[in-house]
């Protein structure tokens, strides 16, 4: 046993949740949003304004989103070059046996074929054949073997989602917004999880609004300890930079979670927001105001996930306008900072409390 944590060490190979469920789960994320979701932006635009050009530059960078992810992944788990490079055509492999499914494929996949190729990386003198062609037929074969399997769960468990939230609006609108705003604040990935759910349709606009509550939440209720900067980095950024101070004082916490509980049935229920861009953009909150591009993206030329779902184009009226804009900015930057002066009033937030480093 000894001997096989010797080697472990020595191959930079660390079997743990930080390693794998954050920083190869954030790193994937990071994979997406540099390929399918800007791929999708520009697209659109290409496609509304008329522009070829744009189109196909968008539909290039889409139809890499595999290969992206499964070396992101690579990259967070300190695979030597030889693997990274390889992984290219593992996460092509795992994303299109996937289907809709494809990055929960991509993840499980490109984490065991870039650990086994770092395995076997530099122990051989031909090592720029056996490395590569280890990564490389370990990845494949299982994307061939578990891919589909893994994305028919991911697809069924996402439309379970969608189907209870359709069903169920007001109480999935509350436990949708709660959770994924939770998720984009602690150190794991919404976005990732959003894409491996393939949340789109109501879903996702609980999603967007539990994320903006989040982002948007904290970064006005903070603005008296971290005034400009603060609400920049927070609100475009992520407000993930408060995990510190809520490791510190978890009670300040409860007013954006509170928020997101408010703003997701609202979504939900009143303004029937649908987010049906790309599953990721469902994750993504105000970061880039990528969620609210998501929903824009969507009333206009929806993801094939949604399409999938039964969405279709929409010319959004005023009613959609004014939804997005009170759900992602307003209702969060008034109902958050409320809800903390309570807490304020009763002594479980201080001055101070909220201070970014």
């Amino acid at each position: 046993m000894s001997k096989v944590k010797a080697f472990l060490k020595r191959k930079n190979i660390e079997i743990s949740w930080k390693r794998y469920g954050i920083d190869a789960l954030g790193a994937m994320a990071q994979g997406l949003f540099c390929s399918l979701l800007i791929g999708t932006i520009i697209k659109t635009i290409g496609v509304l304004s008329g522009w070829q050009f744009f189109t196909d530059i968008g539909t290039y960078a889409m139809a890499v989103s595999g290969p992206a992810m499964a070396v992101a992944i690579g990259y967070a788990l300190k695979a030597d070059p030889m693997v990274l490079f390889s992984l290219a055509a593992v996460g092509w492999a795992a994303n299109a046996e996937g289907g809709a499914g494809g990055p929960l494929a991509v993840l499980i996949i490109a984490i065991i074929a870039a650990e086994c190729g770092k395995a076997v990386s530099k122990e051989t003198k031909v090592d720029i054949l056996v490395t590569p062609a280890v990564t490389i037929l370990v990845g494949v074969a299982l994307a061939k073997l578990i891919a589909p399997p893994i994305g028919t769960a991911a697809s069924w468990f996402g439309l379970l989602i969608d189907s209870a939230t359709k069903l169920q609006p007001f109480l999935m609108g509350i436990v949708v917004s709660v959770l994924v705003g939770i998720a984009l604040t602690l150190p794991i990935s919404s976005a990732a999880i959003c894409s491996v759910l393939a949340l789109t349709g109501l879903a996702g606009g609980a999603a967007v609004a539990g994320c903006c509550a989040q982002m948007v939440g904290f970064a006005v209720m903070s603005f008296k300890e971290n005034r400009w900067g603060g609400l920049v980095s927070q609100g475009l950024g992520t407000s993930m930079l408060q995990m510190p101070n809520i490791v510190k004082n978890p009670r300040i916490w409860i007013a954006p979670i509170v928020t997101s509980a408010i703003t997701g049935p609202i979504a939900t229920c009143v303004f029937k927001l649908q987010m049906n861009g790309a599953p990721i953009n469902s994750g993504m909150g105000t970061c880039g105001l990528c969620g609210q591009i998501g929903v824009i993206t969507g009333w206009f030329n929806p993801s094939e996930e949604a399409v999938a779902k039964g969405a279709e184009a929409i010319a959004p009226g005023a009613m959609d306008w004014i939804g997005l804009i009170l759900i992602c900015i307003v209702l969060p930057a008034v109902i958050t900072p409320l809800i903390n002066l309570l807490l304020r009033k009763v002594g479980w937030v201080k001055d101070g409390d909220l201070k970014l480093a």
